[in-house]
């Protein structure tokens, strides 16, 4: 019992953390997943219970950011259909490929969009007029989908920080905008491993439940900070992550 008190000591704070960075700028598995190995959790236990609890932070998030009306929702559908179709993929992939290579091209890219993020202050800022139209619009999302969740099943740390980042950059999203529609991209993304965890009984559901309520917790703080503060307050969240990323990346390859 005292370890079972220990694991939850360790987990859910940082869960709840994990879920205010996640649902503004992704990357919040870069602090969970970690969490749930250092409380002792076998490997596939980690990634089932970490996905169970982030699933239904994603949840809220999304629904906090619909509500508020930050959700552009034909574009996010295609990005979810690229989505899913890339990210299996990308798991194709890990027979074929080296993740290695990936992790020192994201050591070069990660400085660069920081850099980027630091001296373009009107990045994130764009007016709707701005943004692609029609078939157009939608195939971009598609692609950005299909993208970037080939990369999510190939690899996956960072990959709600890329789709902000990319709905901003690529279709002059506000930054605003970009968080909802990556948050309904992920949420499509963690309910699919999520059945196959569940399937597959990977999910620690007496650390996974109360995991959870801390995750929706941060998330719906997290989601109400970005939608209340707008992109002034999501732009250092966003090099946060992306600083946590590098990080993470410099990590696995000492």
């Amino acid at each position: 019992m005292e370890s079972y008190g220990l694991t939850l000591l360790i987990v859910c704070p940082l869960v709840f953390v994990a879920g205010i960075v996640d649902s503004i700028a992704g990357g919040g598995g870069i602090i969970t997943l970690p969490a749930y190995l250092f409380a002792g959790l076998p490997v596939h236990l980690a990634y089932g219970t970490n996905k169970f609890g982030s699933s239904f932070g994603t949840l809220i998030a999304t629904v906090k950011y619909a509500r508020s009306g930050c959700i552009e929702y034909r574009s996010a559908a295609c990005s979810v259909v690229g989505a899913l179709i890339g990210s299996w993929c990308g798991a194709q992939l890990v027979v074929y490929l080296d993740e290695k290579y990936l992790k020192y091209s994201l050591l070069i890219i990660l400085p660069v969009v920081a850099v980027f993020l630091l001296f373009n202050r009107n990045f994130g800022t764009a007016k709707p007029e701005r943004m692609l139209a029609g078939k157009v619009l939608y195939f971009a999302a598609f692609a950005i989908g299909l993208v970037i969740g080939a990369y999510d099943g190939f690899f996956g740390p960072g990959t709600g920080t890329f789709l902000t980042l990319a709905f901003t950059g690529l279709l002059g999203f506000s930054l605003i905008n970009a968080s909802g529609n990556a948050r309904v991209v992920n949420l499509a993304s963690n309910v699919a491993a999520l059945v196959a965890y569940i399937a597959n009984g990977k999910v620690l559901y007496l650390v996974g439940i109360p995991a959870a309520f801390c995750a929706i917790a941060g998330n719906y703080l997290g989601a109400r900070l970005a939608v209340t503060k707008g992109e002034k307050f999501i732009r250092p969240i966003i090099l946060f992550a992306v600083g946590l990323l590098f990080l993470h990346m410099i990590l696995e390859l000492i």
